[in-house]
């Protein structure tokens, strides 16, 4: 388990800096998802914001997109205040897609 963790630092692929901010800042659009692999749930939070962009004028959009990024934004904050190492096995490793 270390000697994974241990590839993974030398070689940059820890992307926990990058995905934590990318969350916090665009997450409603789900590129955090999509850089650490997670297809499904990207076009997931992509496809509730544009859905909430289609239904904003009937109020229930608001709802959608506030929803979104609400998720995005739990999200970018679990991401940042995991180490390094807890991080790389739980997202990276272990594939753990929400929260």
């Amino acid at each position: 388990m270390k000697e994974g963790w241990n590839e993974a630092t030398k070689s940059g692929e820890n992307k926990k800096l990058l995905v934590g901010l990318l969350a916090i800042f665009v997450g409603y659009f789900g590129v955090h998802k999509f850089i650490l692999g997670y297809n499904k749930e990207g076009f997931i939070l992509l496809g509730g914001f544009i859905i909430g962009i289609l239904t904003y004028c009937f109020l229930i959009g608001i709802f959608i997109i506030m929803a979104v990024g609400i998720v995005s934004l739990i999200e970018g904050i679990l991401y940042l205040t995991k180490s390094d190492e807890e991080f790389y096995q739980t997202y990276q490793v272990g594939k753990k897609a929400w929260f």
